[in-house]
């Protein structure tokens, strides 16, 4: 199914967006930036502006589940499957769903870890759309990716509030796949 044209995000949404988004330096570590997104949660205005940016490339492109992935894209998938009349499947790290549960291993940035979903969250064929906050390297959500196609899903696309770009993580990401960024840095 094709996408419908991704509507331009106003310059001005842009900018507020941009302004409620705080950098911390040397977070979780020395010599990284750390975006921090928690100021525009906490502005109504922008935190809606925000989900409105991220829905716009998927209305009417037929969603069954946003796939949140732990533990802010929770705050955007869960937004974002209301708002698209979708339902929400949450990706958690290990040990935190309490039924049989499929999961797949990747390397961070500066760690490795596990992504899970239930092996029932998803029936084969269900269209999923794979939410998170920030794209980096691209291994967690290269992992959300492939957690969710093993539960036999189609994969939509994907969208991100915050793409670093210097940090390539897009390359990770399937190129036959849409996948969206409301800011860039």
């Amino acid at each position: 199914m094709a996408l419908p044209a991704r509507a331009e995000i106003d310059p001005g949404v842009r900018t507020r967006l941009a302004a409620r988004i705080r950098d911390v330096p040397d977070f979780p570590r020395p010599g990284v930036l750390f975006r921090d997104i928690t100021p525009m949660l906490a502005d109504a205005r922008a935190f809606g502006e925000c989900v409105d940016a991220l829905a716009a490339p998927w209305r009417g492109a037929c969603i069954d589940a946003v796939c949140g992935i732990e533990s802010r894209g929770f705050i955007f998938g869960a937004a974002l499957a209301r708002t698209l009349g979708a339902g929400f499947v949450p990706l958690r790290k290990a040990g935190k769903l309490p039924s049989a549960t499929l999961g797949v291993d990747f390397e961070l940035e500066y760690a490795v870890a596990r992504l899970e979903v239930h092996a029932d969250a998803l029936p084969p064929g269900a269209r999923a759309l794979l939410v998170d906050d920030v794209l980096a390297t691209g291994g967690t959500l290269s992992a959300a990716c492939a957690l969710v196609a093993r539960l036999g899903a189609r994969i939509a696309g994907a969208g991100v509030v915050v793409e670093l770009d210097s940090l390539r993580g897009r390359e990770r990401w399937p190129g036959e796949l849409p996948l969206d960024a409301v800011l860039h840095y």
